[in-house]
């Protein structure tokens, strides 16, 4: 064993070299440097004052009994961290915005400023920190007689002079001064440095485990199995229970609060913490397996798990790690005690003691300056020796007894009570200071009946037969199995019951209370806390004093010199060169802020009215708080209709490009076609025009042939172009076509005499259907009959079939002229149906530049009518002209 004068002067100068850094840090804060004071890194480290004694010994002896439930004491706070982390920055916002002390200033403030809602947090958070504080008591004298070889299982001698040691050092560098937006920048450098500590010390017992002990990590894995058989057992309700519990904690506990919200130096940081503190608990967890496996399997029978982080090195004869894991477990607890005492003496201070100082002094009639800021530090400090008194006390009288042992799981639930008026504090201006009371007081209550008092075995008001049994033998009031809830675990049974509890009665009683005028106040600032300034800022609390009072009011809370220099600075706001300030109502909300970071919102509140004799809130302030919630649902809907139109736009806008990407591609393929066109007559006239002049030798017959050639192709040439500017001027000045009244079966017999010219040569034949005799329409009877041609042609030219045929039908309704043009060939296929009347493009199986039906469509356009293609039973396709008929007496 090491020896024990050598462990007390190691911790000694530990603890020194901690003092150092706390007064280094403070020192470098009041020099307005130290940036690393205020980075993220240095805030994401003092929140691993969530990782504490218990968590430091216990994770490997919760791994060896109950495999890896362990993993749910990290896997909740990192589910806060990365799902919730804009819960935190709100409450972080609140908190700056309204110089939030603690969680109970938190619920107070929201609720009303009441300082009720504010005493019944801070005495339950003392209830539930105060054996938690005794199990980190537990840990270093265990981990002492451990490392020293101890005659007795405990030393209260160890653990008396690690609370005064604990208590001096918080006495020191956590109540220099009241004002708590002044922030205890020594004391978040040392926790920040023993983060690191105790990280590093974890992880070299981890790494001694597996290369030193085991025989690598795939040693480790094959002996998982056989080391720890309980890693197969899983129990989901346990495991939900654990993680809600776990997550709770992060933000409910006193000190996380204090470290997360309070010591926070910019809402920035919260971003990195939501990735940066999650990786500080894996790192922190990985190693509990392997250092549990290792002890499983080399620690004698009946060795103690929760010590094996230590033991392991000792048994192995490595007292320099053995060392360094004792002052990694020392850090785990002392930081956790220290902070807690902080923050739990601030809430005592501010919600029990102040009000009654206020009080008393009041009642004496006199006061000087700094009487209340004297009254309130002294307090604050003998509040931390109380504190760890207490927690010595439980120590001592629970006698180390295996109660202790999961006192931090009960610890766990006991502050979780907090969650629901947190959650509906921020979220739900409905919710009501009536609501946060009845709900904080009836989950309080059923958590010590189901989970704390049964937790001392019968030595604490009940006895063990009335945990057994029930009080007064009625099995329906038995604390671990209330109304018959009988074989569920006790963690799970607690806190379903005081959590569902305290939920309903939140809801239900704030539905049938009504919020006072400062309430409603108050739930529009948290609720709305990134939209809304405080109270001050809007100048809504309208309220009158004499300054002088309130001169002498500020004096007495936070100093001559404090005092001076916010009255001199705000008279200058207001223009004043000498004097005091005027008391406007935007001043004295000023000032209740500043009072608040001091002695709490509620206490503050309660100081300023009493001095200014109470305070209304305007008929406008009033009634931009009943239409701030309509105000947010018709912003919130309006932003929904601009997403919706955005999201409509974007995809007009998707189906726009792809509409140009195509016109491009089509643009490019008409290009290429009309040049090939083109090319082919050129080429041909260039040709036989070169060989009848480099040829004069040639015979008449072939000259003649030449020339018929070069003539064909000419007007081959001609037509093309004709056709192209004939669609251009279609497009630009469709209106004048000069058109009449014409009889429309004309033109149709027409095209059918000129077609039926070239058919000499084809076998397709034109077969005329049924005709409606007359039909007078207003257009033009060549263009028109260019059209039916044109249809003609194509029927002919893409019709394969072995006897092509096509018909020709027209009719006739009240309104409308119908011709349509039909064949029997493989018709239109499905890729060409829904373009083939655009321009620039061809159907598959077609030759040409494709302008007959756009400049066909366009002509009877022009008139009123249009064409189309028609579905019909059968092969070929079937292309339909309508126009309007037209009468005499009708205007064209």
């Amino acid at each position: 064993m090491i020896s024990a004068n050598l462990i007390v002067f190691i911790s000694l100068f530990y603890v020194a070299l901690l003092f150092g850094v706390a007064w280094y840090g403070d020192r470098q804060a009041k020099q307005g440097g130290g940036a690393w004071l205020r980075s993220p890194i240095t805030y994401t480290l003092s929140l691993s004052v969530y990782c504490t004694g218990w968590t430091f010994y216990g994770a490997v002896g919760s791994a060896v009994r109950n495999g890896l439930e362990f993993a749910t004491i990290y896997l909740g706070p990192t589910l806060v961290f990365i799902g919730w982390w804009w819960f935190i920055r709100k409450v972080v916002r609140i908190g700056r915005n309204h110089r939030i002390t603690s969680i109970a200033d938190m619920l107070s403030s929201r609720f009303g400023k009441s300082n009720t809602v504010a005493v019944v947090a801070t005495i339950a958070a003392v209830i539930a920190a105060t054996p938690y504080i005794a199990l980190q008591l537990q840990s270093v004298t265990l981990s002492f007689e451990a490392i020293v070889g101890g005659s007795e299982r405990l030393d209260t001698t160890v653990a008396f002079w690690a609370a005064t040691g604990m208590a001096a050092f918080t006495i020191l560098f956590g109540t220099r001064s009241l004002d708590e937006n002044e922030r205890h920048y020594g004391v978040v450098a040392a926790i920040a440095a023993e983060a690191v500590i105790k990280l590093i010390a974890l992880i070299a017992v981890g790494l001694f485990a597996i290369y030193g002990i085991s025989g690598g990590l795939q040693d480790v894995v094959d002996n998982a199995a056989r080391a720890l058989p309980s890693l197969q057992e899983i129990s989901p309700p346990r495991w939900v229970t654990l993680l809600f519990l776990a997550g709770a904690a992060i933000i409910c506990l006193p000190r996380q609060f204090h470290v997360t919200v309070v010591e926070n130096s910019s809402e920035r940081h919260v971003a990195t913490a939501s990735w940066l503190f999650p990786c500080y608990l894996f790192l922190t967890s990985i190693f509990v397996l392997p250092i549990a496996i290792a002890g499983t399997s080399t620690m004698p029978a009946g060795s103690n798990p929760d010590l094996f982080v230590l033991t392991l090195p000792l048994s192995n004869d490595n007292d320099a790690l053995a060392i360094f894991a004792f002052i990694g477990g020392f850090s785990s607890a002392t930081s956790m005690v220290i902070v807690s005492t902080i923050a739990l003496s601030t809430m005592v201070s501010n919600h029990i003691v102040a009000p009654l100082s206020m009080w008393f002094l009041s009642q004496q009639g006199t006061g000087r300056s700094g009487d209340v800021l004297r009254v309130l530090l002294n307090t604050r400090r003998i509040s931390i020796g109380l504190i760890l008194t207490l927690g010595f006390v439980y120590f001592r009288f629970t006698g180390g007894s295996d109660a202790l042992a999961s006192i931090g799981l009960i610890a766990f639930c006991g502050v979780a009570q907090f969650l629901p008026s947190l959650v509906a504090g921020v979220t739900w201006q409905g919710a009501t200071r009536s609501g946060a009371l009845a709900g904080l007081i009836g989950g309080f209550l059923v958590w010590c009946y189901t989970l704390l008092l049964p937790s001392f075995e019968g030595t604490l008001i009940m006895s063990a037969d009335a945990v057994a049994h029930g009080p007064f033998g009625i099995e329906m009031l038995k604390p671990q199995g209330l109304f018959g809830a009988q074989d569920i675990d006790p963690l799970v049974h607690a806190t379903v019951w005081s959590i569902g509890l305290n939920t309903v009665l939140l809801i239900l009683v704030s539905l049938a209370t009504r919020q006072s005028i400062l309430e409603r106040l108050q739930s529009a600032l948290f609720v709305n806390a990134f939209r809304s300034e405080p109270a001050y800022a809007m100048g809504l609390v309208q309220r009158s004093a004499a300054s002088e009072d309130l001169f002498i009011l500020a004096q007495r809370i936070l100093g001559a010199g404090t005092a001076k220099t916010m009255f001199d600075s705000a008279a200058r706001e207001q223009g004043k060169l000498t004097g005091l300030p005027d008391a406007t109502p935007n001043f004295i909300s000023r000032l209740e802020q500043e009072l608040a970071g001091s002695v709490g919102a509620a206490s503050a509140h309660a100081m300023v009215n009493q001095t200014s004799g109470g305070g209304t809130i305007s008929l406008d302030a009033l009634m931009e708080i009943a239409d701030e919630a309509a105000r947010l649902m018709a912003t919130t809907k309006a932003l929904e209709l601009k997403s919706q139109e955005a999201e409509r736009t974007a995809a007009q806008l998707r189906a726009a490009n792809q509409r140009l990407r195509l016109l491009d591609s089509q643009k490019d393929e008409f290009l290429s076609q009309v040049s090939h066109e083109l090319r082919t007559p050129m080429a041909s006239i260039r040709s036989f025009a070169e060989i009848l002049e480099s040829t004069p030798e040639l015979d008449d017959a072939s000259r003649g042939r030449f020339a018929g050639i070069i003539q064909s192709e000419s007007v081959r040439l001609t037509r093309l172009l004709n056709d192209i500017l004939d669609l251009k001027f279609l497009e630009d000045d469709a209106q004048r076509i000069p058109s009449h009244a014409i009889d429309a079966e004309r033109s149709v017999d027409k095209a059918l005499e000129v077609t039926e010219g070239t058919l000499a040569d084809s076998p397709a034949r034109i077969v005329q259907g049924r005709r409606c005799g007359q039909a007078q329409v207003y257009a033009n009877s060549d263009r028109l009959a260019q059209v039916f041609i044109n249809l003609l042609s194509n029927a002919i030219q893409h019709n394969a079939s072995d006897t092509p045929v096509i018909t020709v039908e027209t009719r006739k309704d009240t309104n409308t002229y119908f011709v349509e043009i039909s064949d029997n060939g493989s018709g239109v296929s499905a890729t060409d149906r829904d373009r083939i009347f655009e321009k620039m493009v061809r159907g598959e199986k077609s030759r040409g530049v494709g302008l007959g039906l756009p400049i066909s469509r366009q002509i009877v356009r022009s008139f009123g009518g249009d064409i189309e293609l028609i579905d019909r039973d059968g092969p070929g396709a079937t292309f339909r002209v309508t126009l309007p008929l037209h009468t005499p007496d009708e205007a064209p």
